[in-house]
């Protein structure tokens, strides 16, 4: 490991090995038997996984004389399915064959893996196929169950072993889903920087470094992660485990997730769909980081000396208007439930609202010269997206333009985390800022078209 992933992972709550290279597929049984030691283990994988990686890792198994049970081998079509269902299912499996699991997958293995071993009350490894998303090193498992999709806790793997031939061999399309998902986190730490600087959340110095000091090296080649070069597949799984790494380092996902993720929640738990197949997580959160990145140049450009503090707070929303509107904006029963909980937890008094607006406008020439430091333009990320071959517009994703509008103020509602959504929300310019970027002049200009 290099120094910055090896102290990240000295800080981590329980990852305790992390290995990045190309060819190092050979190294589990070495991680298995330093740090995660069992009487006998288990490969889990689907078909695609087990030919591109898990059947050389059981091999290696048995030529290193680790005890093993035969494969778990996960069905699905068209692919695996995120069901808690099957984790619940898998924990069974593992647990009776006392096997601590070796996950050889993308996300959807994981996470059924990661639920699985905590179910198990066991520890468990990781073996990535795909630089697709940030979860691998994450806590924390994104499954479906009772009809709708939500986050059970349970803890990272012990260790990971990611080798950049396997990952090579990975649909391009996954590396732009990854690619989407490491972008993100743009707006993940600008989100940061505005809550602490307004006394919302205090801002973690060492897991905020951890992400951001070298994001921009990271994404600094999307057209050598569509050609699958090793260089800069091997930027990208930094990346990504580097900020599963910083949200086991500050307990929450706060460094790696903020308005970004929020819109990417709120399409997630509605399913979008391009010709019947789910969208991905990375590439939702992608479309989410443009969204935001046009979101913050429009509010940058804005005169704060001149608000109003005291009036805007005094309409600012009670309690049971945030109710209402929650009860107009989400239809499906289990998202408005979970958006009423969401929103009212975030919900502030006029004297808590006040006192922010007071500490933004006489702060604001600090923070605003702290984002367009850290901040590339929307349309430069669209560039970066598009060269990774990641979706870079709602049309991709299976969103129109007119739900992309109404789902600025909807993103808000469905996390209690406070993001640059809520500094405009109660700068009373949410809506000014949709029209102006929706309008003949703006970021999203003639999307409203988009079917």
């Amino acid at each position: 490991m290099d120094g910055h992933l090896a102290a990240a992972v000295r800080s981590a709550a329980t990852t305790r090995d992390v290995r990045i290279a190309a060819g190092n597929l050979g190294a589990v049984p070495a991680v298995l038997r330093q740090t995660a030691p069992a009487e006998r283990y288990v490969v889990v994988a689907d078909d695609h996984t087990w030919k591109v990686a898990g059947k050389r890792v059981a091999s290696m198994l048995a030529s290193e004389r680790l005890a093993a049970r035969d494969p778990v081998m996960l069905t699905g079509e068209p692919r695996v399915k995120p069901s808690a269902e099957t984790a619940r299912a898998l924990a069974a499996t593992i647990k009776s064959g006392a096997a601590l699991p070796i996950a050889v997958g993308a996300g959807v293995i994981n996470d059924l893996v990661k639920y699985a071993a905590e179910l198990a009350g066991m520890p468990y490894v990781c073996v990535p196929t795909a630089a697709s998303m940030d979860g691998y090193a994450a806590s924390g498992a994104a499954l479906r169950d009772d009809g709708f999709k939500r986050t059970f806790a349970c803890a990272a793997p012990v260790a990971i072993v990611a080798d950049l031939d396997v990952i090579a061999t990975a649909p391009a399309a996954m590396a732009g889903w990854g690619y989407g998902d490491l972008v993100g986190k743009l707006v993940a730490g600008a989100d940061w920087i505005v809550a602490d600087a307004l006394g919302v959340e205090a801002l973690n110095a060492s897991p905020f470094a951890m992400v951001q000091d070298n994001l921009a090296a990271w994404l600094a080649d999307p057209a050598g992660v569509r050609r699958g070069e090793r260089r800069a597949l091997d930027g990208l799984m930094r990346g990504l485990i580097m900020a599963g790494l910083a949200m086991q380092a500050h307990g929450n996902s706060r460094p790696a997730s903020g308005s970004d993720h929020q819109f990417a929640h709120l399409w997630e738990m509605e399913e979008v769909a391009v010709a019947g197949m789910p969208v991905s997580h990375g590439a939702c959160v992608g479309i989410g980081c443009l969204s935001m990145l046009a979101a913050y140049e429009w509010l940058l450009r804005r005169d704060l000396s001149r608000i109003a503090p005291a009036e805007l707070a005094a309409i600012a929303p009670s309690a049971a208007a945030l109710r209402a509107e929650v009860a107009t904006s989400f239809p499906l029963p289990f998202m408005a439930a979970n958006a009423e909980v969401e929103a009212v937890a975030k919900a502030a008094g006029p004297q808590v609202v006040e006192t922010r607006l007071r500490r933004l406008q006489a702060s604001w020439p600090r923070i605003a010269g702290r984002l367009q430091q850290s901040l590339p333009t929307a349309a430069t990320v669209r560039r970066w997206l598009d060269a990774a071959g990641a979706p870079s517009s709602t049309a991709a994703i299976g969103v129109s333009g007119a739900k992309h509008a109404q789902d600025y103020r909807r993103a808000r509602l469905i996390r209690r985390r406070f993001t640059g959504l809520d500094v405009l929300h109660e700068l009373g310019w949410l809506d000014a800022m949709v029209s102006d970027l929706f309008g003949a002049h703006g970021f999203w200009r003639g999307s409203r078209a988009v079917a």
